[in-house]
């Protein structure tokens, strides 16, 4: 009798575990794209990217209400089609890639607004410093794919103040402005397989 409960406790624990395991969804890179952009000269804006991205994403249901999301940047992959404006981004003056070499994100909560625009809540580690951000999503629904697959995109984006993250080089124009902007925009287009 024992062994028979201890054998029935083993399953329905075994079993909860398997429930417990979320739906893996791998990042399909050649399809996305983690894309920022910054006022310059007031007049106008310098785009910007990070070629070395990876994601963790898991989710159970269609709406993706319940997605644990993981992200990491290599700030050494920034690329704005100028390798001496890159370098210097690299260095102390903004990002010190050498101290600290990555952008995270740590998602918390998936809220659906209306339809399929969402509000993404979580922790946005950069230049050591953490913060609580809020940014905007729409989600492009689950399809399957001419190859068998089933896959899913999302559209991040929204703006984030720099200087929240001691990121405050800037230089003055001759008119009295800033030439570099303090407010960054994010635009994040991520196609995802899942596994």
């Amino acid at each position: 009798m024992k062994k028979t409960i201890l054998v029935g406790f083993i399953a329905l624990a075994t079993t909860g575990v398997s429930f417990a395991q979320k739906t893996v969804w791998n990042l399909d890179k050649s399809h996305s794209q983690i894309n920022f952009a910054v006022d310059h000269l007031v007049i106008s804006e310098t785009t910007g990217k990070f070629n070395d991205f990876s994601i963790n994403v898991k989710a159970d249901k269609a709406d993706f209400t319940d997605v644990v999301v993981d992200f990491t940047a290599q700030i050494k992959s920034i690329n704005t089609d100028d390798t001496k404006r890159d370098e210097h981004l690299k260095g102390s003056d903004f990002f010190n890639a050498e101290k600290f070499p990555t952008i995270t994100f740590k998602g918390k909560k998936f809220t659906k607004v209306k339809g399929n625009i969402y509000k993404v809540y979580g922790n946005l580690t950069m230049h050591g410093v953490t913060k609580s951000v809020v940014l905007n999503a729409k989600f492009g629904g689950i399809v399957k794919d001419p190859w068998g697959g089933t896959r899913t995109g999302l559209k991040v984006f929204g703006e984030i103040d720099r200087y929240d993250y001691d990121l405050k080089y800037n230089s003055v124009m001759e008119a009295g402005g800033l030439s570099i902007g303090r407010m960054i925009r994010i635009n994040c287009n991520i196609e995802l397989v899942k596994a």
